[in-house]
């Protein structure tokens, strides 16, 4: 049987909202799969994720720029958020974003592109500055959109000054043409996106492992209800449906209005979303163990 850790139940609660026991015998029953663990909560009525969160746990800066048909978005992680405020960390982020924009997406390759008026190259840029500064850096992803004819507009939100802050969206919308509304309709879906965190562009995009693991839970949640499978099928191809509105951006109730679908709005310009990205500032990394709150976890959970 696995180790069920005080950092494991520490995880899954932040995850789950589940009580500290609840995360105990949810891992138990996992044989410590962290994903099944969140499963075997949701079945049990437990908790109410559905879908894993990206903790936020990193500093540093997500920075977009753009041009004609294009736009690039990065992330460059830092150890507090006064190197976020740091002039030359904020050049750095800017002038990457702005190679990217050029090069691609290629993270690799954009290390290896010269940095403007140093005589080094991104990497070494980035290692000077560590230098400098005194503190970690970590050149963490990069995405590039581009549209043969149309937009892709960008979205900061809360920055720190243009193009800089804590989330960055791109969206593509392909048109006939470079359109000024289109351009201010992108900026609407990008604070659509920043709210309401899609996953995935339209239906088809789904992940179908995440598809179908929400299809066995539903299943298991229908079957609870004692009714017939006939019942049950039609019940989870409901809640199927429900799911798509929660995680397809087409899909989703447009915020700005709170009524219509993503699709209807864009489907009333003359544009048409082909794709999107969102970055969060430090989504998904764990800076590690907090001493205080694992101490607390192992007291509750006696693990």
């Amino acid at each position: 049987m696995a180790e069920i850790t005080a950092a494991l139940v520490k995880e899954l609660r932040e995850q789950t909202g589940a009580g500290m026991m609840d995360c105990k015998k949810a891992l138990v029953e996992a044989d410590g799969n962290l994903q099944d663990a969140v499963d075997w909560l949701r079945k049990k009525g437990l908790s109410a994720a559905a879908k894993k969160s990206g903790r936020v746990a990193a500093e540093g800066l997500v920075g977009v720029a753009s041009a004609p048909n294009r736009a690039a978005m990065v992330e460059i992680n830092a150890e507090t958020d006064f190197v976020a405020r740091n002039e030359s960390f904020q050049n750095l982020v800017s002038t990457i974003a702005a190679i990217v924009l050029d090069e691609g997406d290629d993270i690799e390759k954009v290390k290896a592109a010269p940095f403007p008026g140093t005589g080094r190259t991104v990497s070494e840029e980035i290692t000077h500055l560590i230098a400098t500064i005194g503190e970690n850096m970590i050149f963490r992803r990069a995405k590039r959109l581009t549209v043969s004819s149309g937009v892709v507009a960008t979205y900061v939100h809360g920055a720190l000054k243009p193009g800089l802050g804590k989330i960055g969206v791109l969206v593509a919308l392909e048109a006939p043409s470079e359109l000024e509304g289109l351009e201010q309709l992108g900026r609407q879906i990008g604070m659509h996106v920043t709210a309401a965190r899609p996953d995935a562009l339209d239906i088809d995009s789904v992940d179908p492992a995440a598809l179908e693991r929400e299809r066995n839970v539903l299943s298991e949640q229908a079957r609870a209800s004692g009714k017939p499978e006939a019942i049950i099928e039609k019940m989870v191809e409901g809640r199927i449906r429900k799911y798509y509105e929660e995680v397809v951006l087409l899909e989703q109730v447009w915020v700005h209005d709170g009524e219509s679908r993503v699709r209807a709005v864009v489907a009333k310009s003359s544009g048409k979303l082909t794709g999107f990205e969102r970055f969060q500032l430090g989504e998904g990394v764990d800076k590690g163990p907090e001493d205080d709150f694992a101490a607390e976890v192992a007291k509750v959970a006696g693990v």
